[in-house]
């Protein structure tokens, strides 16, 4: 092949950066070595891959063409040389995982304890993020496993377990004290509690648009915020347990849709390539996750 992969990797990033220097800033390369290596791709494949419009260079049909399957290519690429350390490695020397807040936090590290006594010399990176933040540690190629809500494309997600989410606010606010179902309408006149998307991007809505809102990193946050009346937030009912049977936080009287449910996928970023370590902790998370289900459901 004339063209390197090199070459293909300094096209795709000026695409994804927005620019030549942007390019050169995230390839920690020189930016007349990213200009030289596009061009010299444009002039090997006798192609034109952007155009320029205005004061913005702007891919052509054929460097769209060009930019789809490069992408692919550089994906494999790097697929391969994963699954190449893997397997000369054996049993993989760190592992990591991406998985949502609001997965349970004793039973992740249940499932970590367990795997630790089978391997005790694997490194756990565990990236705790928020909605999109997780699927992009999956495209990233950040997470060997992810618990997530939402499965990238290219990507399959088996069910793992189905969350209770619960509209709760401080039994003094406002809310609670119309003395009669709560509409949309209301929840928009008052300060909705929120937790931050971790991914870049940030692009998921929230469900109600409120005038006044609250942003906050960490759920823990968002539900000490509540408890003390700033407030209200649709939150995972087993987190607020204790809240709710001690009268600290009450569900809100909606009208309509009071409660909702998530729910979450197990994703490997490669079945294929998952070494023994990864497909391992999969099955303990599978399996601890189908036993707390179980004594939840007896409990009910």
């Amino acid at each position: 092949m004339n063209v390197t992969l090199e070459q293909w990797k300094a096209l795709i990033s000026v695409v994804d950066s927005g620019g030549y220097e942007k390019a050169a800033e995230a390839l920690n390369k020189s930016q007349s070595s990213v200009t030289y290596a596009v061009q010299k791709l444009q002039s090997q494949l006798g192609v034109k891959a952007f155009e320029v419009k205005g004061r913005k260079a702007v891919l052509t049909p054929t460097g769209q063409l060009l930019y789809r399957r490069a992408r692919v290519l550089v994906e494999e690429a790097a697929a391969v040389e994963r699954a190449a350390r893997k397997l000369s490695a054996g049993w993989e020397a760190q592992i990591g995982i991406a998985a949502e807040v609001v997965f349970p936090t004793w039973l992740m590290l249940r499932c970590l304890e367990r795997f630790g006594a089978e391997s005790p010399h694997t490194r756990i990176e565990l990236i705790e993020s928020v909605l999109g933040g997780t699927p992009e540690a999956l495209l990233q190629g950040q997470a060997d496993l992810a618990i997530t809500g939402i499965v990238p494309a290219g990507f399959l997600g088996e069910p793992l377990m189905r969350l209770r989410f619960v509209l709760v606010a401080h039994p003094d606010h406002p809310l609670h004290g119309l003395g009669r179902p709560v509409t949309m309408q209301d929840l928009r006149a008052h300060r909705q509690l929120v937790v931050r998307e971790s991914g870049v991007k940030r692009a998921t809505r929230t469900r109600v648009e409120a005038a006044e809102r609250w942003t906050v990193s960490y759920m823990t946050t968002s539900i000490e915020a509540a408890r003390r009346g700033h407030g209200y937030a649709w939150l995972p009912e087993y987190k607020i347990r204790d809240e709710l049977a001690a009268g600290a936080l009450k569900p809100l009287p909606l009208r309509e849709g009071g409660e909702s449910f998530g729910q979450l996928y197990l994703v490997l970023a490669d079945a294929d390539a998952a070494g023994p370590g990864t497909r391992r902790l999969a099955a303990i998370i599978r399996e601890s996750v189908a036993e707390a289900c179980a004594r939840e459901g007896e409990r009910q």
